[in-house]
């Protein structure tokens, strides 16, 4: 078990740590900032590999519970300011995969294999070790051609329904400037705004059972093409880009991550959510700076409290799930998709220029980008995987031999 670190820190008199909400407010901002950020990009991508409203309702429910109970045993076990999420760049990733052979069941199955490999890592060294070949150049490179699609979204929307993501564009670039961080959560609350307006100008209203969540079970099916095309791909953006920087950000902060127990929870989160439609749960990386930073006070060892905070705002957010669903699947089409296109510059940006920082390898990354950003999908199995073949491929052949090789 992790422990926090020992270098000097600031300490406060137990007086001092009862008065001080820094954690708190720390906590419930790393969770409303993380949930209204990317929720639109689950629903986008539930949806895009067979869900139903419905189904990926409960996928949304179940990943906020599995987030929220996977945080509050994890800081309150290591007194770690760890926090949680569910996989963005997955979601990001579903959204282009389209369906596979066997549909959302199909999905559901490949949704279980990943909770395990999640786990396996945290059990299996030689798993771990295995993720760490895999290029990160190569890795990013395949998040960001998947990426590519979703983020032109908010663009293409703008000649199909102007008057409806107009708005929401120019919010988005106002709170870029004056406030990045709730750039997103901003963008989102105008477009629900403009979605409500529209309802109540067409006289549509939600019923109870639209607002009230439930979780809907799915029996898993499984499949080479489901494991290939969405598990292992899945497995991938999630270890390279959510679970490696965040481990990244805790260790910036002074921390030790509590690796295998992350692993295992994250792993088993997954895995037990994936059935009510749950992708991914993982440790969280840009939003992990808000729990662990000084925004959760002087005191390094009371921000784990932040952390269990956010765990326990999570679990209030799960009650409003399926309302969000609700407004979200009546907006005009094409609305969901650009709300998480404008979530996702960021990353794709920062995915970008990671695959292509290495001046002596850029050849490689290209063609992984290329390949993942074009949609191919051959013998059952999307682009994101064959990306990443591709992308070893041309690697390897590029290599530069080793000087003597040629005596």
């Amino acid at each position: 078990m992790a422990k926090s670190p020992a270098y000097p820190t600031a300490q406060q008199s137990p007086a001092q740590a009862r008065l001080d909400y820094r954690p708190v407010v720390a906590g419930i901002v790393t969770a409303l900032v993380g949930f209204t950020s990317s929720f639109a990009v689950v629903l986008a991508g539930l949806r895009a590999v067979g869900a139903s409203p419905a189904q990926a309702a409960s996928g949304l429910l179940a990943l906020t519970l599995a987030v929220g109970l996977g945080v509050l045993w994890l800081s309150w076990r290591s007194k770690v300011p760890v926090t949680l999420a569910w996989s963005t760049p997955g979601a990001a990733l579903l959204a282009t995969s389209g369906t596979v052979d066997g549909e959302w069941p199909a999905a559901v199955g490949a949704f279980l294999a990943t909770g395990v490999l999640i786990a396996m890592t945290g059990m299996v060294p030689a798993l771990g070790r295995l993720m760490t070949r895999i290029p990160a150049t190569l890795a990013q490179a395949m998040l960001a051609g998947v990426l590519l699609q979703l983020c032109l979204a908010p663009f293409k929307a703008l000649g199909t329904v102007p008057l409806f993501i107009a708005p929401v564009i120019l919010c988005w670039l106002l709170m870029m400037k004056l406030a990045p961080r709730w750039s997103v959560p901003a963008a989102l609350l105008v477009a629900l705004a403009v979605i409500g307006i529209s309802l109540a100008a067409g006289g549509t209203s939600l019923g109870d059972g639209e607002i009230l969540p439930g979780l809907a079970w799915t029996a898993p099916d499984f499949s080479l093409q489901a494991i290939a095309g969405i598990a292992l791909p899945l497995f991938v953006v999630t270890m390279a880009s959510q679970n490696v920087p965040g481990v990244a950000v805790l260790r910036s902060f002074g921390y030790d991550t509590p690796w295998r127990p992350a692993m295992l929870v994250t792993g088993a989160g997954t895995a037990a959510a994936a059935t009510f439609g749950a992708h991914a749960v993982n440790l969280a990386a840009l939003s992990a700076a808000l729990a662990a930073g000084e925004e959760a006070g002087p005191d390094r060892h009371r921000r784990w409290v932040a952390g269990f905070t956010s765990g326990f705002t999570y679990l209030v957010l799960a009650a409003f799930s399926a309302a969000l669903v609700s407004l979200v699947t009546a907006a005009p089409a094409g609305m969901l998709e650009a709300v998480a296109g404008l979530a996702l510059l960021g990353t794709l940006a920062g995915a970008v220029s990671a695959a292509l920082a290495d001046p002596e390898d850029r050849i490689a990354p290209a063609v992984t980008f290329l390949m993942a950003a074009s949609g191919l999908a051959f013998a059952g199995i999307g682009s994101a995987f064959w990306a990443l073949a591709a992308g070893l491929a041309v690697r390897l052949v590029l290599k530069p031999r080793r000087s003597g090789a040629a005596s």
